[in-house]
């Protein structure tokens, strides 16, 4: 199944449309109440997307402060560590029940993490988190155009990457290539990690299989984090900041993805995803004093038109 047969698809348009169409036209096209109540189903995980960028972005900024304490590697380490440890113990997974192709969706979910927040913050060591986030939102992109089924999806996943190119100011020549390199390969594991969550949330209850492809993540990337920070890691201030990040960066804004997967299509996820360079710019801004310039203006409003462009689509596919 590829990533357009999201859950979103086989949970939301199989319970929705059933009720919706049979009370909804019958009676709520005639009021407005059936086409309402199908806008806020749709409008409902884009808000949890929203949220969840919001969140990770915030975060990403406290995590570029923590990292001359604890090196990029060992940032990754405390964030996959501490999300681990408060989704096991909030979520208490259950161990048996899951066949092999459940197991295996959560550890291909659990490596495509790691190696996305690897990678992530080996790039922001290098080069600025805005630029690093701009290259890596390419991988989204190219993900809408790749399983979009709709050509009003493209113009919308071209329209958001018009407004990543212009973030960039022109000016990636001049940053570093390996880290620009990195924030590239990001992106593609991002799209895995869209790809993989949604099947996830299809297999397993609630959070269940997040909590355990954060604790593979946090396995694969613990000898990393400790080969660079050592026991710089169990530094109680250094502790706090991870936790910090691990809430903000991993526990918070995967959930939420987890849930707006569910009943949101990977196309238009992705294009969503068009947000994070708008976001990251900001939390830059006001949290590392970051500069905006009339540029970066223009380019985030191009990302957020696209994302609104995405939003009223998938509104009036579901009303019609």
């Amino acid at each position: 199944m590829d990533a357009a047969e999201s859950p979103g698809r086989g949970r939301g348009d199989g319970t929705g449309r059933g009720s919706g169409d049979g009370a909804g036209r019958g009676t709520g096209d005639a009021t407005g109440t059936g086409r309402g109540t199908r806008s806020r189903r749709t409008l409902g995980p884009v808000a949890l997307v929203v949220a969840g960028a919001l969140s990770v972005q915030f975060g990403a900024s406290i995590a570029v402060l923590l990292m001359p304490r604890a090196g990029a590697l060992g940032v990754v380490t405390l964030r996959l560590v501490l999300a681990a440890l408060v989704l096991l113990v909030v979520c208490r997974p259950k161990l048996r029940g899951h066949s092999r192709a459940d197991w295996g969706t959560v550890v291909a979910f659990g490596a495509a993490m790691a190696a996305m927040n690897v990678l992530f913050y080996q790039a922001v060591d290098r080069i600025p988190l805005g630029a690093a986030v701009t290259f890596e939102v390419l991988g989204p992109l190219a993900l809408s155009v790749i399983v979009s089924r709709r050509l009003v999806n493209l113009v919308w996943a071209g329209l958001a990457l018009g407004g990543v190119v212009l973030l960039s100011g022109g000016g990636f020549v001049r940053l570093d290539p390996v880290g620009a390199l990195f924030a590239l390969s990001a992106g593609a594991m991002w799209a895995a990690y869209i790809v993989f969550s949604a099947r996830t949330g299809r297999r397993f209850p609630q959070a269940d299989g997040l909590a355990l492809a954060m604790a593979v993540g946090a396995v694969l990337s613990l000898p990393l984090g400790i080969a660079e920070a050592g026991s710089t890691l169990l530094v109680p201030s250094t502790l706090g900041l991870g936790l910090a990040v691990a809430l903000m960066s991993s526990v918070l804004p995967y959930t939420l993805e987890l849930l707006a997967l569910r009943r949101l299509p990977a196309p238009t996820f992705a294009v969503l995803m068009s947000l994070e360079p708008a976001i990251a710019a900001t939390a830059g801004f006001l949290v590392l004093h970051q500069d905006l310039s009339m540029v970066d203006a223009l380019a985030i409003a191009l990302v957020i038109a696209a994302s609104m462009g995405a939003v009223r689509t998938q509104v009036a596919r579901k009303t019609q």
